[in-house]
């Protein structure tokens, strides 16, 4: 069931947190924000959530008539049925200049009306997307973990989907709710940070910018959202966090022990000698 994060007006926010079923993939949250006539959808997903959340937001706007397709960075939990999008509705894909080039390589050359005009690509400091009174805004998030990677914040509700950032690993049928005690909540979260997160440095980084906003609400695009005194708190801690690149060491890059064998036999025989016409096939 869509659950509402917000609705005042004619602005509302809206989370699809339940549309991946059992082990069929990581669960992730689809988001809609809609303001008059105007609707934005938050990292829709692959194939595997096409279908469904196209099914679900028409409670909310037919897909016919959505404005964007926000995408925080290139993943296909993100953004991988691009092409259907483009092909059902009429919206423009909102995503890193980096990946301007990449996100087209799941769209067929054959299907029309895909060009360039259909793209809005944020260079890297982000921007506000042309959105209702006060637009969203694209924050810079890059290396957590995407090294072209947004969070997008919403004005009026003060709702900050942070993509990836943020992100918990809950049990199946977990009640989504907002988190408030961050303390027991963490546990959920550092595996992920550790592995995914590039550093502790542009962590801090994007936490500091995050504080400036004082969001009412943090929104990952895994797991439960983070409200109240939870807010700073993880802030801090992700401050602190040593993750990504920060826990490598020679350690981690080192043959494989069966490879430096086999590479010491390869070195013992005779070398080969090429006699072939490069390109000629002789």
């Amino acid at each position: 069931m869509p659950t509402v994060l917000y609705e005042e007006g004619d602005h509302r926010c809206v989370v699809f947190s339940d549309l991946v079923r059992g082990d069929d993939g990581v669960q992730a949250n689809q988001f809609l924000i809609q303001h008059g006539a105007e609707s934005a959808l938050l990292d829709p997903g692959g194939a595997l959530l096409y279908t469904p959340l196209s099914l679900a937001m028409t409670r909310y706007v037919q897909p016919t008539d959505l404005t964007w397709v926000l995408a925080s960075h290139q993943d296909p939990d993100i953004i991988g049925a691009v092409d259907r999008w483009l092909l059902y509705t009429q919206a423009r894909v909102v995503c890193s200049k980096l990946w301007g080039r990449f996100v087209p390589h799941s769209v067929p050359h054959y299907q029309k009306n895909t060009g360039r005009d259909r793209y809005l690509l944020l260079e890297d400091e982000g921007g506000t997307v042309p959105f209702g009174s006060a637009g969203l805004i694209a924050l810079p998030a890059h290396f957590l973990h995407s090294v072209g990677n947004f969070s997008f914040y919403d004005p009026l509700s003060r709702i900050l989907f942070s993509g990836d950032v943020g992100a918990s690993m809950v049990p199946a049928g977990t009640a989504y709710e907002p988190v408030e005690d961050f303390a027991p909540h963490a546990a959920r979260m550092e595996g992920f940070h550790r592995r995914y997160m590039a550093s502790r440095h542009v962590a801090a980084l994007w936490a500091d910018m995050v504080a400036e906003l004082a969001p009412a609400l943090i929104v990952p695009q895994h797991g439960l959202p983070l409200a109240g005194a939870a807010i700073d708190a993880f802030l801090d801690w992700l401050r602190g966090l040593r993750c990504g690149v920060d826990l490598l060491g020679p350690q981690d890059y080192r043959v494989p022990p069966e490879a430096r064998q086999r590479s010491s036999r390869v070195q013992t025989a005779p070398s080969a000698t090429f006699t072939g016409n490069v390109g000629t096939g002789v």
